[in-house]
């Protein structure tokens, strides 16, 4: 009698070992939404899109890509924070995910706790520009002239609270320097003053301005990531140029509700890093200035929390009012 129970007891739990990992394969059943919070046709866009496409391959589902634009991408983040975290709705988070976790004071939802983070996709740096018929030639001359005449130098962004502007925050902090804040609406609005001659040098990123970079109509003098940008190998960084250990850049990244299984943030995380793999992906993200990146959950989670710090840090310094 013990042995029958015995041998029915370990006949289920083989049969449990096995509908586990049937489980997991199981997933996904269907086509999975993958949000992102700003205008289509975009960085951000481009990024879901080519990175859906791929995943899709091997998932064998769509990954349907949907934006919903506004708010610095907080709408979409909202979307993914209250959806059911069973993996068929996620986010592809940007750099202002952290920065908007630094800015506003009442988001609607918690930039990491309300996440599983699923892997990072891309970095990229931002470029310092002037006009092509600038007489600076470098940020250092930048730098010596707002050193001449505090509050003097202003440098354009494509808007308050944008990674643009805290980059150029963060700048005058670590450079000792003041610099007068421009805002625009948007990285086109702010080319258009530079060009027109309103500003002496904007910060922006590589897709934006290469065209006229190449144009011979902007020239850019520093690049702001920890290495120079191999799209513009013979420009400088910041750091180079006399602000030791500045290092910014914006990234892009994949998310999942808090609460999505283990199993499926795991399944996610190893589709993002074959898909980084595929030629096509990685030519995509380069032609936009990216570096192909993933990372484990962990590593992403770790450094969402220090670019959220980071920011803080820097809206505290430069007293910008929060939102």
């Amino acid at each position: 009698m013990h042995r029958r129970h015995a041998l029915a007891a370990c006949g289920m739990a083989v049969l449990g070992w096995q509908a586990r990992p049937a489980l997991a394969q199981a997933y996904p059943e269907r086509a999975i939404k993958l949000y992102q919070g700003f205008a289509p046709g975009g960085n951000a866009d481009a990024i879901a899109r080519s990175m859906g496409i791929e995943m899709g391959k091997a998932l064998g589902q769509p990954v349907v890509v949907e934006a919903q634009s506004g708010a610095g991408g907080t709408i979409a983040a909202n979307t993914v924070a209250r959806a059911k975290p069973d993996g068929y709705t996620l986010l592809l988070a940007t750099g202002g995910h952290a920065v908007a976790g630094a800015l506003y004071n009442t988001l609607p939802y918690r930039s990491v706790a309300d996440f599983e983070m699923v892997s990072t996709i891309t970095f990229f740096p931002f470029l310092v520009v002037v006009n092509a018929n600038s007489k600076i030639q470098s940020l250092r001359e930048v730098i010596a002239n707002a050193q001449a005449a505090a509050g003097s130098v202003g440098y354009g962004t494509a808007g308050v609270g944008s990674t643009h502007h805290l980059a150029g925050e963060l700048l005058a902090k670590m450079a000792r320097v003041s610099l007068l804040h421009v805002p625009y609406r948007g990285d086109a609005a702010a080319i258009t003053a530079l060009l027109a001659g309103d500003v002496p040098f904007i910060i922006a990123p590589p897709t934006a301005v290469l065209t006229n970079i190449q144009a011979g109509k902007l020239r850019a003098i520093a690049t702001t990531g920890p290495q120079r940008w191999p799209g513009l190998p013979n420009v400088p960084t910041v750091a180079e140029q006399g602000v030791t250990g500045y290092d910014v850049r914006s990234w892009a990244g994949l998310l999942a509700p808090a609460g999505t299984p283990r199993t499926v943030v795991d399944r996610l995380n190893a589709e993002v890093l074959r898909a980084l793999q595929a030629p096509a992906v990685r030519q995509r993200l380069e032609d936009m200035g990216g570096e192909a990146r993933g990372s484990t959950p962990e590593e992403m989670k770790a450094m969402v929390g220090h670019e959220i710090e980071k920011w803080q840090q820097v809206v505290a310094d430069a007293k910008i009012p929060k939102q």
